[in-house]
């Protein structure tokens, strides 16, 4: 059972998430992905923002469709079958410091890389690739947006096609990822809170309306310099949490 702080908490976050993915394309999933795994289990807790994420994703990309790039979208959901043929067969469930220890290094990956190495969406076979490294994270660490930010970020795709191309993109790997640990929640006998869903649902809507307005005002050299502070940030939060649940063993 849920108590009425979590689910004031949820809620807000839910809001401030679809908010900051509004404007960013991403980070906003990181925030509730955190606060859900704080109250839930893994599995109940995947399930829930898998379906989240996916009503903000397509709510985001109705708002912007007209940004879309259908070519890279066509390559990404190619690779991301490729990637959940691969998860099915190894049926991995990861561990909640797992997930944050995760979330909190993969961005580190790019700077890790030389500048001719790093990935471009646009590039030939580069969204293939992309789409299967992603669906495998999200599965594995529970998300892959700073990884899929690394790919768009790299790429000359200015701001609206960033964030609308993400956003439908990752219709697909959140639907799988809503079978895959809904079926692992139900064989846990995980319930998750109905009520609550649908509300957040709405609350999912109401902030990436809201982020509408402010997409518009900021430059495309502000939404990159804004969004890799968010990345780091947020990688430094999950890293110390994934690092406190390891040291305590309370998971």
């Amino acid at each position: 059972m849920i108590s009425l702080f979590a689910s004031v908490v949820i809620g807000a976050a839910t809001f401030g998430g679809a908010f900051l993915s509004g404007i960013f394309g991403m980070a906003g999933g990181q925030v509730v992905l955190a606060v859900l795994l704080y109250f839930m289990p893994v599995s109940a807790a995947m399930t829930m923002f898998s379906a989240l994420m996916f009503s903000s994703g397509a709510w985001r990309a109705g708002l912007w469709r007209k940004h879309i790039d259908w070519s890279i979208s066509a390559r990404y959901i190619a690779g991301s079958m490729l990637g959940m043929a691969l998860m099915l067969v190894i049926l991995f469930v990861p561990s909640k410091p797992i997930v944050y220890l995760g979330l909190g290094l993969t961005p580190f990956i790019g700077d890790l890389l030389p500048k001719n190495w790093r990935p471009d969406i646009t590039k030939r076979g580069m969204g293939v690739l992309c789409g299967f490294i992603a669906m495998i994270l999200q599965i594995a660490v529970g998300g892959a947006g700073n990884v899929l930010d690394m790919f768009f970020q790299n790429s000359p795709l200015n701001r609206y096609a960033i964030v609308a191309t993400k956003a439908f993109t990752l219709l697909f790997s959140q639907l799988m990822r809503f079978f895959y640990f809904g079926a692992a929640a139900l064989e846990g006998g995980e319930n998750l809170p109905m009520e609550l869903f649908a509300v957040c649902v709405l609350l999912t809507f109401a902030g990436g309306s809201a982020a509408v307005g402010l997409l518009k005002r900021i430059s495309d050299d502000s939404f990159r310099k804004w969004t890799k502070s968010l990345i780091y940030g947020m990688s430094a939060i999950y890293i110390a949490r994934g690092l406190w649940l390891l040291w305590t063993g309370e998971y």
